[in-house]
């Protein structure tokens, strides 16, 4: 059996719910973890890549202003940049991860672009109004909004999942986006995006992931009616559902054994980093997606279809 490498030279299996399976799958990253939920961007090895340099931006969403919780880092961060290469204005909304969120305004600043850095917990309402108060009286105006913050803990059965983390899990993934959408709303006009983020996990069912995966659904449940209320606004709302991308989320969460696994199961056989979702967050905010709404977008290498 052959194998590609990208660290180390240990022959790797993985389990898919059935036997072990063997494959030949490029690894992303050697073993590692960290503490505590948010995983942090500059503590991973390697760094992952968030900007494509060979993308071009031909101001999709010029004069746009966007907001996007969890754009200090992973996912978000490759979408704050690409939105600021189509000439967009970002809000990137943070938790407690300083270092990242200004890694990520620098970043954003060489490239002549305009951040605003907002710093607090969205599970709390007050804050989301500030998100709101905050942006307009920088920018005067809201276009887009990305519910993109999210946690996960692995857990291998429901019996081990405490109250405390069921309920964090709920308010950061669910609540959190329900607090800011409401605030946002009033704001939006004809033309706005909203783009929540599901996961590959909410369908196939991923076992060691029970309450993520139970946020997950409700998260696209969410996008489908959410969607149908709106649409005579003309105000869309979608979904992008990742698979395994090189996040601060993975090594937050799995144990560290695994994190050469992530996406082997995948058809392409392959995790992925963050810039390959870039362009499926300018696609949805922009009005390339015009006549798209209520739809999940599978970004996942192959690892489901249908």
């Amino acid at each position: 059996m052959n194998y590609d490498y990208v660290f180390g030279n240990t022959a790797y299996n993985y389990y898919d719910g059935y036997g072990i399976k063997s494959t030949k799958y490029k690894i992303l990253a050697p073993e590692q973890s960290q503490p505590k939920q948010p995983g942090m961007e500059y503590l991973m090895k390697p760094r992952p890549v968030f900007d494509n340099p060979n993308y071009k931006g031909s101001e999709k969403l010029k004069d746009k202003v966007i907001i996007i919780t969890g754009g200090d880092s992973g996912l978000g961060r490759a979408a704050s940049i690409a939105f600021v290469k189509e000439k967009a204005k970002v809000v990137i909304v943070y938790l407690n991860e300083d270092r990242d969120a200004y890694e990520t305004k620098n970043y954003i600043e060489n490239l002549k672009g305009e951040c605003l850095l907002l710093k607090g917990d969205i599970t709390k309402k007050e804050f989301c109004k500030e998100i709101v108060q905050e942006t307009l009286k920088r920018f005067g105006k809201i276009d887009v909004l990305v519910n993109n913050a999210g946690v996960q803990y692995q857990q291998d059965e429901l019996t081990n999942i405490t109250d405390e983390q069921f309920d964090k899990t709920m308010k950061v993934n669910v609540y959190g986006m329900f607090y800011l959408t409401k605030e946002v709303l009033p704001y939006l006009k004809s033309g706005s995006s909203i783009i929540n983020l599901t996961s590959v996990t909410a369908f196939y069912g991923e076992p060691q992931l029970i309450d993520y995966v139970t946020t997950k659904a409700a998260i696209v449940g969410f996008t489908r009616a959410l969607a149908r209320n709106l649409a005579l606004k003309n105000i869309r709302v979608n979904a992008i559902a990742p698979g395994f991308f090189w996040t601060p989320l993975q090594p937050a969460c799995w144990v560290k054994e695994k994190i050469p696994s992530l996406g082997a199961d995948a058809a392409m056989a392959r995790g992925a980093m963050p810039y390959e979702l870039a362009p499926t967050f300018v696609f949805l905010a922009s009005d390339d997606s015009s006549y798209m709404t209520g739809q999940v977008m599978h970004i996942n290498g192959g690892q489901i279809m249908g």
